[in-house]
Formats: structure tokens, sequence, C-alpha cells
């Protein structure tokens, strides 16, 4: 591995280059994580930033018990990326950004039978939060079309199915409710100590964590579907990796529990690593090396860009510089669309990292080939206020 690999202490790596900016709360809480009951190994990636109380863009791999804090509430986020049958060379950017009016709002009527026959094929029986499956909800999650910009490895892009004359679909959003609720439950009743494994508890809430993910998967299935339906497209899905859940694991011979808490795994082909709504976003295939160089990586990627700076105090560092309508499009000639001024502030490029270094990160960490590069067309967030 190059430069880009950290020793931190005898457990703890970070994979950065000295020249890769990454706050010093984050370096602080990957350590301290570290600390805890079990933990064998703790992971950074260049998109490492601070969390509340954990560190966000990082992977760690325990024994005999798992955090199910370290996940946090959005158990089974990822990333979807969706092959359309629209064609690049006919988008309209005024005509396409009309197009979503209703997107945000619960599946109508019409998508219910649909709903129902997927959740019982994938083993789905909460019924709790049917209304969220399709929304988008808040935060960084968004809904992207893409052009394929650059192609470095046109017989990865071919298997994956995916053609440059047409729109891409990315995807990005979770288990909203549902994953919130598992962890609210879980800290009221253990605040934030770890679960024995095989343990009822453990056994209890692994349940529930796998449900959630496999709820995730169906809300970024269902989010691309009505996005192709308001443009009257059909698509495939490319691809599809969670980047907020904890697996069993074996490392270097042991048994244990590998916990991603906005981490890509490098474990399941190729991965879509995104910028921001004004960034380029990279398709990568990993490189599966020897054991002992995966363990330090913990089999994991960088899941983004990674913020720069914290929400809530973009709209006070960008305010007096643009105004709202000059946050609708980007340097990249593409469009957004968010009817919320706070996020449209704190989702702005200028809050992230450039996609670019985390890639490099990565490339000299020998991790990742690159596969395309893919450029934003048009980004949604939301028509109005949301919930995260």
């Amino acid at each position: 591995m190059g430069k880009s690999v950290q020793h931190l202490t005898e457990n703890v790596s970070l994979i950065a280059s000295a020249d890769t900016w990454v706050e010093g709360l984050a370096v602080q809480q990957l350590i301290k994580t570290s600390k805890l009951s079990g933990m064998q190994r703790v992971a950074g990636m260049p998109d490492l930033h601070p969390g509340r109380g954990y560190p966000i863009g990082a992977a760690f791999f325990t024994t005999n018990k798992i955090y199910p804090a370290l996940v946090g509430n959005d158990i089974g986020c990822g990333m979807s990326l969706w092959q359309t049958s629209a064609n690049l060379s006919k988008v309209n950017l005024d005509k396409l950004a009309k197009k979503f009016e209703h997107v945000e709002q619960s599946l109508d009527a019409s998508w219910a039978k649909n709903v129902a026959a997927r959740k019982l094929e994938k083993g789905i029986t909460n019924n709790a939060y049917d209304h969220a499956i399709g929304t988008i909800g808040g935060g960084n999650h968004f809904a992207e079309f893409q052009a394929i910009d650059e192609v470095y490895d046109q017989v990865a892009l071919d298997e994956l199915g995916l053609n440059k004359k047409h729109l891409q679909l990315l995807v990005h959003s979770g288990s909203r409710g549902l994953g919130q609720s598992i962890l609210v439950n879980h800290v009221t009743k253990y605040n934030h100590d770890g679960l024995a494994d095989e343990s009822a508890d453990f056994i209890d809430y692994m349940e529930q964590h796998d449900e959630a993910v496999r709820w995730a998967e169906l809300n970024r299935e269902f989010i691309a579907k009505r996005f192709l339906e308001a443009i009257r497209a059909k698509g495939e899905c490319a691809l599809d990796v969670n980047h907020n859940l904890v697996s069993p694991k074996a490392i270097e011979g042991q048994q244990g529990w590998l916990h991603r808490k906005g981490a890509t795994p490098s474990d399941k082909g190729c991965v879509i690593i995104p910028g921001s709504r004004g960034d380029y976003s990279y398709l990568v295939k990993p490189i599966i090396a020897a054991d002992a160089s995966m363990a330090i990586s913990l089999y994991s990627l960088a899941h983004g860009a990674g913020r720069k700076w914290k929400r809530g105090e973009c709209h006070g560092r960008l305010g007096h510089k643009y105004k709202r309508e000059d946050l609708y499009r980007t340097a990249l000639g593409s469009r957004v669309v968010c009817g919320n001024k706070e996020l449209l502030y704190d989702e702005a490029p200028q809050a992230y990292k450039k996609c670019a270094t985390v890639i490099s990160d990565m490339l000299d960490a020998g991790l990742i080939e690159i596969v395309a590069k893919l450029r934003p067309v048009l980004t949604f967030k939301t028509n109005g206020d949301c919930s995260s």
C-alpha cells in the first residue's frame, strides 16, 4: 500500500495522504472508538469526518460483540446505480427539472400491489413505515441523473450493462424512520453499550437490522422506479451497495463483526463513489489483495467525497457570496431541485471535499481501479421541507 495509508496506532489506520484534509475531531473519534471493548481494528476512509460521537467514513471490526450505535440510525443506507433508457442527447434540463413535482410525496395507491409483492419477495414484514417507501429523506440523500463523462475500463462498463449514450440514475437513501426507530429502541435500553453476540438481544437486534437493510434496498428501488416513471423511461439496476450496516466477517483468520458507518464494501464488486452535487462521481472496481492488505482497510472504501463543513453553518459561510438562485446551477452545468433553503446551502458543493482527492488516495493505497467518471445532470433533493 502507498503513502496514503497512515498507521495512527497499532490497530487504527487511516486511508488518506498527508495532503488530504481530515478534521482533527474525526481522527480523535476514530482513535477513541478503537478502545471500545471487543474492538480489534479500526479503519478511516479518505472521506472521514466527525459524527455524533463516532466518525463517519470508517469501518470497525469487533469480536464477541456488536455496537448498534456505530451503525447509527440509517441502517442499510447505500447507493444504487440504474441504467436508464433515456437518451442523453435529447435531455432538456428545463423540461427535466419540471417532471419531479410529485415524486417526494408518498407513493399513491397505484403502487400498493407492486410494493406488497416486492416486500413479500424480500421478506419484509414491517408495515409501520410503508408510507416512506420510495421517498428520499433529508440530509445528504438524493436522486441524481448522471452522464458517463469518461470511460477508463470499457469491459467493466459493458459487464455492468452501462451505456454512455443514455442517462444514468444514482440513488442515495436508506431505511428512513424504520432504522431510526431501531436505534432509538436500542439506545433507550442500552445507551451506547454493545451487545454480546449470540445473546437474545443481539439476535433480536440483528433480525431488525437485517430487515432494515432489505427495506433500505427496497426503498432505493422504488425511488428509482418513480423517477424513471416521471421521465417515462425504463431502467435496470446495475448495482446496489449498502454502506451503513454490520456484517459477520472473518479477517486474518479471526471471526467477528464488521461495522461500516459510511464505508463502501470493497468485497462486493464494482461500486459508485459519489461527489457532491457539483462534482464528478466515480465508478470504481475494488482491487482484491492479500488478506493482510485488505485487513488494513477493513475491506472498505470511501462512500463519497466527505464533508468539510458542518450542517447548519453552511448558510453563514455561503449566504453573503451566493444568492439562493445561484445554487440551482453548478459549475459543471447541472441543475439542482431543492425547495428547502437550509438544505440547499447545507449540501452545497463547497461544503464537501473534492471527490478526485478521495479517489486519488484510494488509488495510491492500491484499493481501486477507476472504471468511469460520471457528471451530474440533475440532482433532486426535495421540493420543499423534508424530514431526514
